[in-house]
């Protein structure tokens, strides 16, 4: 074991400790994967990321990123709150315009958008639900089906099951069973919120989301990026949301996260705030 460099990043938060959590570890080089899985599953956060040095000629850092029970290709938070660790501890980007990371699902490009970091949604694939698949799902969300305008599973690395309903409220007012979608796999839902604020804050807002994790051992995920990443493909995609908006997500867990969305020749970007809550080392 030795010290190594930790930081705890607050990601997507209006402010700090409004957002989702991640558990950095910034020089991660030695580690197996089981020394990796295991703290992970210590910090109990839904993603602790590892940094370390990439394989690929155009990455500038490597991460890997766990949650307390397995490694995943991608997420959306942890790509943001990694890199914002990275250049927080001196990492020094080889190209002016991007950051490039390296994760298991391969290079994702990244941005500054002011004081605020983005990254481009990697490629998703979608295909319809069948609606005898549906009705489980509606059942544990208890949602009426004329409240849902469109259904689709997408992948982006996680699989998300993407719903699109009437309205923020109704996204909102959601009393899921939790227990029953723990087999029924991911499940994001959105509506739209016409520029409404969000619960106990003044920032306006185009859409609501809340993303269900029970299968992934997370209720509810506080704020997600490769949910809103997914979504904005999907949305965009079929003129059903503007190229850019703003989504709210986290109201219901007195959190107060916040999405940048914006499509740029054909590509999505998510952008949003990260803050450093903590920094110290870790004996690894």
């Amino acid at each position: 074991m030795q010290p190594r460099p930790y930081l705890e990043v607050d990601v997507f938060g209006t402010q700090p400790y409004l957002g989702n959590p991640l558990a950095v570890v910034t020089d991660a080089q030695g580690l197996d994967v089981q020394q990796m899985q295991q703290f992970a599953r210590w910090t109990n956060l839904s993603e602790t990321t590892f940094l370390v040095a990439p394989t690929h000629p155009e990455a500038d850092y490597q991460v890997r990123i766990f949650t307390p029970s397995r490694e995943l290709p991608f997420a959306g938070h942890p790509t943001l709150g990694s890199c914002h660790a990275w250049l927080a501890q001196g990492g020094a980007p080889r190209a002016t315009k991007h950051i490039v990371q390296q994760c298991a699902l391969g290079l994702v490009r990244l941005r500054r958008d002011g004081t605020r970091l983005a990254f481009c949604a990697p490629s998703m694939r979608r295909t319809p639900i069948d609606e005898a698949a549906l009705v489980p799902v509606l059942s544990a969300l208890g949602l009426a089906k004329g409240a849902v305008q469109k259904a689709q599973w997408l992948d982006n690395g996680p699989l998300w099951l993407g719903l699109l309903v009437d309205n923020a409220q109704t996204v909102l007012a959601l009393e899921p069973n939790h227990a029953a979608l723990t087999s029924l796999g991911l499940v994001g839902v959105i509506g739209p919120c016409k520029g409404a604020a969000a619960i106990g804050s003044t920032e306006p807002c185009d859409f609501e989301v809340r993303a269900f994790a029970s299968a992934a051992g997370v209720a509810e995920d506080p704020v997600t990026g490769s949910l809103n990443a997914a979504l904005a493909q999907w949305l965009i995609s079929e003129g059903l949301a503007p190229v850019r908006y703003v989504v709210s997500q986290g109201a219901r867990l007195q959190r107060r996260g916040q999405l940048f969305i914006e499509q740029q020749e054909g590509e999505v970007w998510v952008g949003g705030n990260c803050f450093t809550c903590v920094r110290g080392t870790v004996q690894l």
